[in-house]
């Protein structure tokens, strides 16, 4: 009998590997039942439900995945310039109080008003939970994880793996940084090592101080999910941060939705917005004349380029501000469209409203109220589209529904 359990326990370790995490029990799972978020056994989105899975059918998904002119578009066919981030670029405090590194995907460094905060940090090769399989990284990390030096809060948006890193998270879970994240996902960092005494897990609309900061998780609109099942029992988020001086804004991953123009309301404007605008949109023409609907990606959890500038204004109260930085792109491939799409759409947006919009390579150091990293460095790294670009109007009347529209132009 011991023999049969050995391989029934070798079993569920091989179908429930370390990083699928751990669903919330106990106190944890009652506080989510509290939640007023949380009604028939999920979190529910604001706007009402959100498509969480490709439309079309598996034929044209594979016609899509497969095709031989568009899928060597979607990775970059030179080498990803990365800035050799050093402890040089980090240790001087940022002259204005505000300093920003990008190190890939939704990874960002905010060093603000004297504290440090990370970000979704991803420093593992794949988003997967294996080692052998699931999209890798495209350029390498800008530095070492424990070249980053002293970090005083750790922010997690959501735990899907191209935004909760395991092996990451284990690797700072030997520091005694703290970490802010959505109600349920401290199940998933108690089970990979971190105490319980070092988690700030917040609803929406809750804050939490870490030295001189406020970290107040926001609504987003997307989803959760590590394992097999798909519980939902865990929250996604933005996240407002605001110092004595300076305010900025992580959108995690989310669609497009009103609630923007709310946060914008209660907690900016913001001085920088770190925001989502790759791995987009259902409905994507293929070329300038072919409008025919390309499925894929997810419009309703993912914003294209013209709904994440338009966010950002919907942030700022409706008009340009502050500086925006992309977010979400760059560092593995996730959708079908071309890899060098989403900055190239980005730039583009935000030059037509006047929008300063942040253009670092990976591991750059930039601060929004200096001189901003501007040049489109993807451009002979990757295919760029030839094509006019759909852009935001400036007008607050915005809605989720005239954009879509544009994205679909």
């Amino acid at each position: 009998m011991s023999g049969f359990r050995s391989l029934s326990s070798g079993l569920r370790a091989a179908l429930q590997p370390e990083a699928f995490g751990a669903d919330p029990s106990g106190e944890r799972m009652a506080r989510i039942r509290r939640s007023p978020h949380f009604k028939d056994g999920v979190f529910e989105n604001p706007g009402g439900p959100a498509r969480t899975r490709p439309s079309g059918s598996s034929l044209e998904l594979a016609k899509v995945f497969f095709d031989k002119e568009q899928r060597p578009r979607r990775a970059p066919a030179g080498t990803v310039p990365v800035h050799a981030t050093t402890l040089a670029d980090l240790a001087k405090p940022p002259a204005t109080g505000l300093r920003l590194t990008w190190m890939g995907h939704s990874s960002v460094l905010a060093e603000i008003d004297g504290q440090r905060v990370l970000f979704d940090p991803v420093w593992g090769e794949r988003c997967s939970p294996f080692s052998f399989a699931g999209p890798k990284r495209l350029h390498p990390v800008p530095l070492p994880l424990a070249a980053l030096g002293p970090v005083d809060v750790v922010v997690i948006s959501h735990d899907h793996y191209d935004h909760l890193d395991m092996p990451t998270i284990k690797a700072l879970a030997g520091t005694d940084t703290l970490f802010a994240v959505p109600l349920g996902v401290g199940a998933h960092l108690e089970h990979w090592g971190v105490s319980a005494d070092r988690l700030r897990e917040l609803d929406w609309h809750e804050a939490t101080k870490v030295g001189g900061l406020t970290l107040t998780a926001t609504p987003a609109r997307h989803f959760c999910g590590r394992g097999l099942r798909n519980t939902q029992h865990t929250l996604w988020a933005s996240w407002v941060v605001a110092g004595e001086e300076h305010r900025i804004f992580h959108s995690g991953d989310t669609g497009y939705f009103e609630g923007f123009k709310d946060i914008g309301a209660d907690h900016g404007p913001f001085d920088a917005t770190m925001i989502q605008i790759g791995a987009y949109s259902e409905y994507w023409p293929k070329n300038h004349t072919d409008s025919t609907p390309v499925p894929g990606a997810w419009p309703d959890i993912h914003m294209s380029p013209v709904q994440g500038v338009q966010s950002h204004l919907d942030l700022q109260q409706g008009e340009p501000g502050g500086v925006l930085l992309p977010i979400h792109w760059g560092t593995f491939n996730l959708a079908f469209h071309p890899w060098a799409e989403p900055g190239e759409w980005t730039k583009a947006a935000a030059d037509a409203v006047g929008q300063a919009v942040a253009l670092p390579v990976p591991g750059q150091p930039f601060e929004p109220a200096g001189v901003l990293p501007v040049e489109p460095w993807w451009r002979g790294v990757g295919f760029v589209p030839d094509r006019e670009w759909p852009v935001p109007a400036l007008a607050s009347t915005t809605t989720r529904e005239d954009l879509d529209l544009v994205g679909e132009v």
